[in-house]
């Protein structure tokens, strides 16, 4: 590593912590119960944590863009940071990661000013982070060759696949959670007792 690959290398580190920080908080963010709780934790503990684990996302994040953009090679310009698709290096691909800076934003600053904004404004804001997760994926793919294969690549599947069982454990305790008269239209319920419809 030289002075001239020093930010590229910066650049990539924090980006792939930066994606494995947000795995991390999308996980315990899906996780999480309608009481803001996860089993054997109090609930301070569960907000701290989950506030915690946020701030060193947008940090690694911060550290990120400012690398990336320091670049010589990149040539990014600040502005791209913000508006999506104005970059001149690779457009498409850091345009989708500005889009996902901007969802993040929108989750970070509602969450500042959540005493002031009513629970489902804030709650409709909050579900961009989940929207900002896919995003953030398919740009660290697209803009860095090293995530398209080897160790990296390995470990790119393995936090989307984390991901995607967190998901799939939630709505699996969601629908057991509905009663199931609720679930089950009466009908259906007598052919499973009798055999057949009345």
């Amino acid at each position: 590593m030289t002075t001239g690959t020093a930010f590229w290398y910066a650049s990539r580190a924090t980006g792939v912590i930066s994606l494995v920080l947000l795995s991390v908080v999308v996980i315990f963010g899906i996780l999480v119960n309608r009481q803001g709780r996860l089993p054997g934790l109090p609930q301070f503990a569960i907000t701290g944590l989950h506030r915690n684990l946020s701030l060193l996302t947008v940090t690694f994040l911060g550290l990120h863009i400012v690398t990336a953009i320091a670049d010589g090679y990149a040539h990014i310009p600040w502005l791209s940071a913000i508006v999506p698709f104005t970059s001149g290096y690779e457009r498409f691909w850091i345009g989708l990661g500005t889009v996902a800076i901007d969802l993040v934003a929108a989750v970070i600053v509602t969450s500042l000013l959540r005493d002031r904004l009513t629970p489902s404004v804030w709650r409709a804001v909050h579900w961009l982070s989940y929207v900002s997760y896919p995003v953030t994926v398919i740009h660290a793919i697209g803009a860095s060759k090293d995530l398209q294969s080897g160790w990296l690549f390995k470990l790119t599947t393995v936090t989307v696949l984390a991901v995607v069982a967190a998901i799939g454990y939630r709505v699996t305790e969601t629908m057991t959670d509905v009663p199931r008269t609720d679930r089950v239209p009466e009908q259906f319920d007598r052919a499973d007792k009798t055999g057949s419809f009345r």
